[in-house]
């Protein structure tokens, strides 16, 4: 019997972990968030969405698996919490990864394409993650992930938005960011992110996430922004990594302080979810950072 459940696990993390079934996942992702209208066919619409839930969540649970041991040894008090969190910014999964000071030294022109290809396929969109995570939060956490937001709507200005500033360099850079183009580990990453911010299970989930994205991203993306600039891109060309790479700083801190440590405080176990969240989205980034070295060193 064990034998059995080890193989039925075996064909599960290989069923998740393909190009087939993340591009499936990331094309229902699209359809099902995108604005639309009533459909006669509702009804085989549901059906899909059942079925693609299902699909989605047992994908979920093999990635907690993955990490559940690991997570559960993150104190479930506040400032030990706190302490844990903070830590993965030096020895969280995929930190240091020698990619990204390769980028900002040596990658040319049609490496960096390709790498930001990948990343703008695979970007979920921040805000209307944090968008979806904040429903029905307590109060703390719940105006500090609207402060987040608001700085992510540049403000209530286009020109400040993220988004668009995302879409400028996919522009500049030329590239064409499809489900098709795209890695199975990109796409996995932000299915991961989409499924934790839109299912209530993951809420919390969702908070360790997008607060540990904030935490890492930095440093990464001021190497990726001196790699730009590097080629040929100006400084407002490259805008969208170096806003991130000092905005972000700032961000992870006011998240630790207004959304994770009232939320540890008010409820212990929440501790124990966002780790899980947050050790998810590091595992996911290090898989990306395994493929794109794969591809871009050979």
């Amino acid at each position: 019997m064990a034998t059995r459940a080890t193989d039925l696990r075996a064909r599960s993390v290989s069923q998740f972990r393909t190009d087939v079934f993340q591009r499936g996942l990331a094309q229902w992702n699209r359809q099902r968030l995108a604005p639309g209208f009533p459909e006669t066919d509702w009804r085989e619409s549901l059906d899909r969405d059942q079925r693609m839930l299902r699909l989605e969540g047992a994908f979920m649970e093999e990635l907690r698996a993955e990490v559940r041991d690991e997570a559960a040894m993150a104190p479930t008090d506040v400032e030990g919490f706190i302490e844990w969190f903070e830590e993965l910014k030096q020895t969280g999964p995929g930190q240091g990864d020698p990619l990204f000071p390769w980028l900002a030294e040596h990658a040319d022109k049609d490496e960096l394409r390709w790498f930001f290809e990948q990343e703008a396929a695979g970007e979920a969109g921040f805000d209307d993650l944090v968008a979806m995570t904040q429903v029905k939060l307590p109060t703390r956490p719940k105006l500090e992930l609207a402060r987040n937001y608001w700085d992510e709507m540049g403000h209530g200005t286009e020109k400040g938005m993220h988004g668009p500033m995302l879409d400028a360099l996919v522009e500049t850079m030329q590239v064409n960011p499809t489900i098709e183009n795209t890695a199975w580990e990109s796409l996995a990453l932000a299915n991961a992110m989409t499924a934790m911010a839109s299912n209530r299970r993951y809420a919390w989930h969702s908070v360790g996430a997008l607060g540990v994205v904030e935490l890492t991203a930095p440093g990464r993306s001021a190497l990726v922004a001196d790699a730009l600039k590097r080629v040929g891109l100006t400084p407002k060309e490259a805008r969208y990594f170096t806003l991130h790479a000092v905005l972000d700083v700032k961000h992870s801190e006011e998240w630790n302080k207004e959304a994770i440590r009232p939320a540890v405080e008010e409820d212990p176990r929440r501790a124990t979810a966002m780790a899980e969240g947050a050790l998810i989205r590091l595992k996911c980034g290090e898989r990306c950072f395994d493929a794109y070295r794969e591809r871009l060193w050979n």
